[in-house]
């Protein structure tokens, strides 16, 4: 087992080999179940994996190791259960790049391109575009099925998936709200900055910061049967960090090294997103700068020099200073909230510290 000395805090009990294969296994049962209906619904298996196997498994990490902190064992039960946050991870990033219209996943063809590519090189009737759209959606709604039957069939006792359906059902509708609320931010005519902070912070809450550590933690937590106590600390803990982590990814969306992220450099800035980033922009900003940016952003045709105008007039207002300093700020409410917890024996307060630092000083 890899100790949080020797090694990242996602491979501490070899976690994410763990996930890995508890998703290969799942998925090579559903393949049996779909090629029944037709060969060709492997297409939507092998994508599946594909999507499957790039994530860097943090929502998996944080409900083993709530689950790990709350005194439960180190189980492949556990593993399995945490194993399905990443199919429903996988069917918000499907939906996620139709929504936005990216062309790129972690470096590779989104879901929807792939689908696409798969129509025009086999000549097919009718447009590709429209079936790599169908293709997409089924993959996402696919995705969504399986996590309910991976974490149900999990292994988990009925009472430990008793006690974490609450954290479970109420994340699953969560996100989706929060998505929506992205989605209605992206075409409001807002113009007053203050408001535009207001709303993308409330968009980090339940797209990001519950969804992807706070929920986690709390499920795991749950199932291993932890007191009020303990899960109002992961709850001022994920919530915390969430936000940390989000921020960072807002970061990354206008400056990050694309060979690193995935994504086309400055993608979120031609897909217009109403970030806490750009908020505090457009606070700090002269007048004119402030036309600039009403003006180029969300352009899908925008171009290098305007995604470099654009980074120019953010670093020039002083928000990415600004953004820095919130991702430390959360970062150290998150490890103080930690501090003060009760947690069981062994590795989880160390490799729950760990994750603290992975969320946010990454560079993807």
């Amino acid at each position: 087992m890899t100790s949080l000395a020797t090694g990242h805090p996602l491979q501490v009990e070899d976690l994410r080999e763990r996930v890995d294969t508890a998703l290969r296994e799942f998925l090579t049962t559903r393949s049996a179940v779909l090629t029944e209906v037709a060969p060709e619904c492997q297409q939507i298996v092998d994508t599946i994996s594909t999507m499957t196997s790039a994530g860097k498994r943090l929502r998996p990490a944080f409900l083993y190791w709530g689950w790990r902190g709350a005194g439960g064992e180190n189980t492949d039960s556990v593993v399995r259960a945490a194993a399905a946050l990443e199919l429903f991870q996988a069917a918000a990033l499907i939906h996620d790049d139709l929504i936005d219209a990216s062309d790129l996943r972690r470096g590779m063809p989104a879901v929807h391109k792939r689908f696409d590519a798969l129509h025009a090189a086999n000549g097919w009737n009718g447009a590709s575009e429209a079936f790599g759209l169908a293709g997409a959606v089924l993959s996402g709604d696919l995705c969504l099925v399986w996590t309910e039957e991976l974490f149900s069939a999990s292994g988990l006792t009925p009472d430990e998936l008793g006690r974490s359906r609450p954290v479970f059902d109420a994340m699953r509708t969560e996100l989706l709200g929060g998505q929506y609320l992205d989605v209605i931010s992206q075409v409001l005519p807002e113009r007053d900055p203050v408001a535009m902070v207001d709303r993308a912070l409330r968009v980090i809450r339940f797209k990001s910061a519950k969804y992807s550590v706070e929920h986690p933690l709390l499920i795991g937590a749950s199932a291993a049967g932890a007191d009020d106590k303990l899960l109002a600390v992961y709850s001022e803990f994920g919530l915390a960090l969430g936000e940390a982590f989000q921020l960072r990814d807002d970061v990354l969306g206008v400056f990050g090294d694309p060979a690193t992220t995935g994504k086309p450099a400055g993608d979120d800035l031609r897909e217009g997103k109403r970030t806490v980033l750009v908020g505090r922009t457009l606070q700090h900003c002269t007048p004119a700068q402030a036309q600039t940016v009403h003006q180029l952003l969300g352009d899908p045709a925008l171009d290098e020099a305007g995604v470099a105008t654009l980074r120019q007039i953010i670093v020039d207002s002083g928000a990415v200073v600004e953004i820095e300093r919130m991702i430390a700020s959360a970062s150290a409410r998150a490890e103080s909230a930690l501090a003060g917890a009760d947690l069981a024996d062994g590795p989880a307060r160390d490799v729950l510290n760990g994750l603290v630092v992975a969320a946010t000083a990454r560079t993807r």
